[in-house]
Parts: C-alpha cells; sequence; structure tokens
C-alpha cells in the first residue's frame, strides 16, 4: 500500500498570533496546507503564506460550513483539520507520520490538552478531549450545531486513536473567555431557533446549574484551582446567556 498524502485544513480569522506555531507543527506531515480564512485584517494570510500553506479566502457562513468548504477545497480526500490554536505535540506527529504509511482505519480520535490561562488543564471535562480530527473525508462531513462543530463519519465507519496530543491554546486572561462565551452563546442561540427549540424553565435555569456541577463537582474541576472554578463559572453562566437570547427571539417572534 503506498502512504497516504494528507490535506491539513485550517480555518482562521484573525489569528496571526497562533497560526505560525499551528502550521510549525504539521509542516513534516502535510502533502499539503490549506489555509481558509475568513477575510482576516490581521497578518494571518501573510504569515500562512510564509509558512508554505495555500490561502484561499472565503465568507463566513458558520463553522460548520466553513470547514465543509475547506474539505471541499483540498487537494487530498485525507484530511488533519485544527484550529488555528493548535498545534501537535511531537509523540502525535511521529504517529500521524506512521499512519500515513498504512491508513487502515476510516478515521482516527485525537487527545486534545487545553491550555487556559497559562495552565494545562487535565480535569473540568477538558481532558482527554477526544476528536475525530483525521479522517477521509470521503466517509463523512461536518454536522453539529454551530458553533460546536463535529465530523460525523457514515455509518459502518472503522475508527481508531492515536498516541500523542493536540495541544490547545485557548483563552490567555478570563476576559477572552467571557467574550469568546457571549459570541457563541449568540451564535448557538441562533441556531437553536432555526430549529424551532424552546427556552423553557429548566433550561435557562436549571441547565446553568448543571453545567457548573458537571465542570466543578462531577468532573474534578476543583482539583485545577481557581482555574477550574472560573471555567465552571464561565460555562455555567454561556448556558444562561444562551437559553436566555433563545427566550428573547420567541418573544421576538412576530404573531
Amino acid at each position: 500500500m503506498d502512504p497516504v498524502k494528507i490535506s491539513v485544513a485550517v480555518i482562521t480569522f484573525n489569528e496571526e498570533k497562533n497560526i505560525e506555531r499551528c502550521l510549525a507543527s504539521v509542516r513534516n506531515i502535510a502533502d499539503e496546507i490549506l489555509v481558509l480564512d475568513s477575510k482576516s485584517t490581521d497578518r494571518t494570510r501573510e504569515i500562512a503564506e510564509k509558512m508554505g500553506a495555500r490561502v484561499l479566502v472565503n465568507d463566513f457562513a458558520g463553522h460548520i460550513e466553513q470547514k465543509n468548504q475547506a474539505i471541499s477545497l483540498a487537494r487530498f480526500p485525507h484530511i488533519l483539520s485544527l484550529d488555528a490554536d493548535e498545534e501537535l505535540d511531537p509523540e502525535l506527529q511521529k504517529s500521524i507520520l506512521s499512519v500515513k504509511e498504512n491508513f487502515t482505519m476510516d478515521g482516527y480520535f485525537l487527545n486534545r490538552l487545553t491550555n487556559y490561562c497559562g495552565q494545562w488543564i487535565y480535569h473540568s471535562g477538558w481532558y482527554p478531549d477526544k476528536k475525530l480530527r483525521l479522517w477521509d473525508s470521503r466517509k463523512g462531513k461536518w454536522a453539529g450545531t454551530n458553533p460546536h462543530d463535529r465530523f460525523e463519519m457514515k455509518p459502518g465507519a472503522e475508527l481508531a486513536s492515536l498516541p500523542g496530543k493536540i495541544l490547545h491554546h485557548s483563552y490567555n486572561s478570563l476576559e477572552e473567555h467571557r467574550q469568546q462565551s457571549i459570541r457563541f452563546s449568540e451564535t448557538a442561540a441562533k441556531a437553536l431557533y432555526s430549529q424551532g427549540r424552546k427556552a423553557g424553565f429548566s433550561k435557562r435555569f436549571l441547565s446553568p446549574a448543571f453545567r457548573f456541577l458537571y465542570s466543578y463537582i462531577f468532573r474534578l474541576g476543583f482539583l485545577e484551582g481557581i482555574a477550574g472554578f472560573h471555567i465552571a463559572r464561565i460555562s455555567a453562566w454561556a448556558s444562561y446567556l444562551k437559553y436566555k437570547r433563545l427566550k428573547q427571539y420567541e418573544s421576538e417572534k412576530p404573531n
């Protein structure tokens, strides 16, 4: 069996602080690096091109739509999908190089470890954060509810896991986390409204409480110290914002 060729696909918008680190971690395994940019106003495209990426520009219609568009533009069907704030650790790079020689599965799960405000998080439900990120794109597509996308394989697909980690550089500050939560809550509320979902009492008030307890107690977030508390607190607040906004959309609906 000949080695497979892999396209690394990354979608971007104003990622100049992250994109070089991301692309540097895949240069030894990628047969193509495709960056699909949503009209960044910083140096994202310039840096990506210097790193050897093929950079294309496309209006952003949603995380799911943009990632499926990247697949359609990639030169090879075997795709490694990364976010710009992610990188491969050395062990995962070796694992993917090995898989290229014997790509026997339809897709591979990769563990993701997140850095939060300078601290690697092993609890709070954040690790191991299994992501299906390496696959034969002919066997599935991106789906889910924006902004929470996931790659769905066709029935019968054979999957395995690879050693190593995706290192996720998430928030540098609590304010970054808070602002991202506001943006994601608005996007999620719009998606739920378009699906005809409702924001009842339990969703608006019990769901946030459950989010806090799940992260901080059930998934041992308290072992992360103050970082675990902030993760649980902001996650609960984001859940409240999402359903509060959904309720507003319901109220604004014409009779």
